[in-house]
Parts: structure tokens; sequence; C-alpha cells
């Protein structure tokens, strides 16, 4: 009998405070709902990341107490049907916070430098690229941060130790808890595009990309637009055309509108852009914690708790 089901593999940190806790665990190698339907019969608890679990699944899940989501984003999961039956959901903001926050530095010194570049430089045997190459240095620019959640502030905090000048928008955020976080806040998203030397985009997605071409012209020529957030935050198209006329010095993009990405994806053949596969959480750091979150959140829904910590 399945008290626990794993709908995407966690960290083993995370299965073994749940298995302390005395649940049944099956973690899903088919994600068919008919080869989970046995286990969801009998769960009192589902663990899932960008899978998410939908309604189909709730409904012949008679047990189920608590969803847990491993990660931040809940959008994958039917939220209305669970709240109908009172099931909770529970995810787990901030825990892969620092390591998004250190890759959205990693992308704009790999702008910056030309990274990519110099690596096909030297690979080629083209040492003589350093003299053509045109960089620079963060310190001294303005970074401009999209959104104030708690990767858009510790990329902030990064940014400053690098010698940047921090400013921000949020559409939802407070002035002056930005400014208590060392964020000069401006009142329009215009304004920031213009200021910024580099953009970092932290926002959540409304129902139409929010940097679209009319915003692209509006940014301050040669700068840097790095995503870490959500795909649907940029129009792709809009950002292949910024970059290829060099109203955009160069992008970074760990996520997409569509992943992965498709084979026919215009960004593949977009100048001047650095592209990661949505690894931004994907460290082992932060896979550690954010396994331990989520099962200590699902089991405190459940009030259990662990006969031992496991280490």
């Amino acid at each position: 009998m399945t008290d626990c089901l794993i709908v995407q593999p966690i960290a083993d940190v995370g299965l073994d405070l749940l298995r302390a806790a005395g649940l049944t665990l099956h973690v899903c190698d088919d994600r068919n709902l008919a080869a989970m339907a046995p286990h969801l019969a009998t769960a009192i608890a589902v663990v899932t990341r960008d899978a998410g679990l939908s309604a189909e699944a709730i409904a012949i899940a008679p047990c189920l107490k608590v969803i847990g989501v491993h990660g931040t984003g809940t959008t994958a999961v039917a939220k209305d049907a669970a709240a109908a039956r009172g099931i909770a959901v529970v995810n787990t903001p901030g825990a892969n916070a620092q390591s998004v926050a250190e890759l959205a530095i990693g992308l704009m010194l790999a702008c910056a430098r030309r990274l990519t570049e110099a690596d096909r430089a030297v690979r080629s045997g083209d040492f003589g690229w350093r003299y053509r190459q045109e960089s620079f240095e963060l310190q001294g620019r303005t970074l401009g941060v999209v959104g104030f959640g708690h990767i858009a502030k510790r990329v902030a905090a990064l940014g400053r130790a690098f010698g940047m000048e921090v400013i921000g928008w949020s559409s939802r955020a407070n002035p002056a808890d930005m400014a208590a976080e060392g964020i000069r806040p401006v009142q329009e998203l215009d304004e920031l595009c213009a200021r910024s030397d580099v953009l970092t985009l932290h926002a959540l997605p409304g129902p139409k990309p929010l940097f679209d071409a009319a915003l692209f012209a509006r940014v301050k020529p040669g700068a840097i637009l790095v995503n870490t957030g959500r795909g649907a935050l940029i129009d792709e198209a809009a950002l292949t055309d910024a970059l290829t006329s060099g109203q955009l010095g160069a992008a970074g993009l760990d996520v997409f509108a569509v992943e992965p990405l498709p084979a026919d994806s215009a960004l593949l053949g977009a100048p001047n852009l650095v592209l990661a596969p949505h690894v931004g959480g994907a460290t082992a750091d932060a896979l550690d914690r954010t396994a331990k979150d989520v099962a200590r959140k699902v089991l405190a829904v459940l009030d259990r708790s662990p006969a031992e910590e496991p280490r």
C-alpha cells in the first residue's frame, strides 16, 4: 500500500525524511494516469515537480490530504480540484534561490565577457580573437531587477557585491521594501529598461509577454538581458530581432516559452545569446534543500515527524 506517491524523483534526503516518518513510498517510473492509479487509490500524500497533478488524478485519490510541489510553481497542479476536497498544496519558494541567483550572475558574466565565443575561438585555434573581442566589467554598471521575490533579492545582493548600482521594478512590491533590500525602486518598467546596462527577470508572467518588441525598442542600446524566471516573460521572436539588430548587446536564457526548446526555434540562430536547459535550480545543494523542504512541509500537513532526522 502506498502512503506517498512520488510523481517525479527527488533527492534521497527527502525520501529518507518521508520514510523516517513512517510513510510507504512509491516513486513513479511511468507518469501515465493508469500506471499511477493503484498508488493514488491509497496515497495520503503526493510529491510532484513540474508535472503537477491533474484534476483526474486527484479524483481517483480518495485518501489524499496534501500535494507537495518540489519547487515554486504550482500552476501544473489542479488547485481548484484540490481546494474543493480540502487537500493542501504546499511548495518550496526560496529553496533554490541561491542556485538560480548564482546562475543569473553567471549568465551576466558569460554575456559581458563573451565566454562562449572565447571558448569557440580557442577550440578553433583563433587566439587572436582576444584582440578583436569587446567585453566589459560589471562593476560600475547598472543592474535592473524585474520582480522582487527570493531570487530577485539574492541577485540584487550579488550585483551589489560586484559593485553594480541596483535598481528595480515590481508590479506588486512596496517601494520601501525594495529600498530596504538595497534596490532603488523605479516607478515604470520603461525607465528601468532605459537605465539598465544589465536586466535580470524574476517576475511572474501575465497573459502576454512582458518584454515585447515595443519594450525592447526602449531598452538601453547594447544592454544585456538575462532570464532565469519564466520563459513566458519574453516574446522570443522580438528578442531574436533585438539581438540581430544590435539593440540588445547580448542575452542569457535558462527558461523558454516552450521546453525543451524546439529545434526550429529562431533563438538558435540569434547572435550573442547564451542558452542553458533550465538548470538554475539544479545544483546538488538546491536539490537537497528543496527535497528536504517539500518533505518537511508534507509531513507538517500530515502532522507527522521523522523518528530520527536523516543526515
